[in-house]
């Protein structure tokens, strides 16, 4: 097994460095990581279903979809991610497996943890540590979640959806009773000692080094990020089938929109009112099929359009407060 300490903290590239190391590679590996302040959502889910789009565009929060199943989560610089990766069939939905390892290093810093449920690690019965799978061929990829220092606040606020009503078929995150590591040692550490503490845990009977990414590796994965993991596309277009519906008072009158979003493109859209306007809306229903599910596409494509003619009173930023 190969052990990796992923210094990088822009999620795009470290999980395009995951894809990388699964896809790409025969080894196994143990890596730890962290990421600046971002969402990650699960492979089967519908992104804007999932976050809080104010607030994520406020604190300019990355959203990034992962290879795995399961709910979406927040990582900011207080969170520590772990990920094996083993060349063993067996080893799909046995999580117990992986987490042993995890479970048995924070008892060394005296932190008395658990596995509970499906894929979670509880401390005292609150949750800091969710996991999720994947399989490549015979390979099957492990990550999970360890919350040690993070941001409490900026959790809940950017995994907490507007008021906007969506019906979907995606996989719905759970909330759940968080607790950070560090309220539970009997000793302040900081995150990147903690980080060493748990590869000095996991590496003791194995004799090897702690290795850091090739430059060959570096450019790979960069572009797979370019390619991928950077692009509205796989973050939000991959996004399941789903309808949306919205309601809202404005200046110019009530809004009602419904829409259709296939493979994150606008399939039918439907937008009612008692809004007044010298155009037939129908023609800016027309207008709006077959774009993306994008506000900065949308934003573009409606420059230049004279709105005012079908809602009078009603704004490009009112329309996108409606969309998004």
């Amino acid at each position: 097994m190969r052990y990796i300490d992923n210094t990088s903290t822009e999620p795009y590239f470290n999980l395009a460095a995951e894809e990388y190391l699964l896809k790409h590679t025969e080894e196994e590996y143990f890596s730890l990581w962290r990421n600046e302040p971002c969402i990650i959502v699960g492979k089967n889910q519908n992104t804007l279903s999932e976050i809080n789009v104010d607030y994520v565009k406020e604190k300019n929060i990355k959203v990034v979809r992962r290879l795995t199943g399961g709910g979406a989560v927040f990582h900011d610089l207080g969170n520590l991610n772990f990920t094996f990766i083993v060349n063993d069939n067996n080893s799909y939905n046995d999580f117990y497996k992986f987490v042993k390892p995890i479970i048995e290093a924070l008892k060394e810093l005296g932190v008395e943890a658990e596995f509970s449920g499906r894929n979670d690690m509880l401390i005292e019965g609150k949750k800091f540590s969710g996991n999720a799978q994947c399989k490549h061929k015979n390979r099957v990829m492990h990550h999970g979640t360890l919350l040690f220092s993070s941001n409490m606040s900026d959790l809940t606020g950017a995994l907490k959806p507007k008021a906007v009503k969506f019906s979907d078929k995606s996989v719905k995150s759970v909330a759940s009773r968080v607790t950070n590591i560090l309220d539970h040692l009997k000793e302040p550490l900081g995150v990147l000692d903690f980080k060493d503490a748990i590869f000095k845990y996991i590496i003791a009977e194995q004799g090897k080094m702690v290795e850091s990414y090739s430059q060959e590796e570096i450019d790979f994965i960069n572009k797979l990020k370019e390619e991928k993991y950077s692009t509205w596309n796989w973050n939000y277009g991959k996004s399941p089938k789903y309808n949306l519906y919205n309601e809202k008072k404005f200046t110019g009158g009530t809004v009602e929109i419904t829409l259709q979003v296939t493979k994150g493109i606008i399939q039918d859209i439907k937008i009612y009112g008692d809004f007044f306007g010298k155009q037939d809306i129908h023609g800016l229903e027309e207008f709006l099929k077959g774009k993306q599910h994008n506000e900065s596409c949308l934003r573009e494509a409606l420059e230049g359009f004279d709105i005012d003619s079908y809602m009078t009173n009603i704004t490009v930023d009112n329309l996108m407060e409606m969309l998004f």
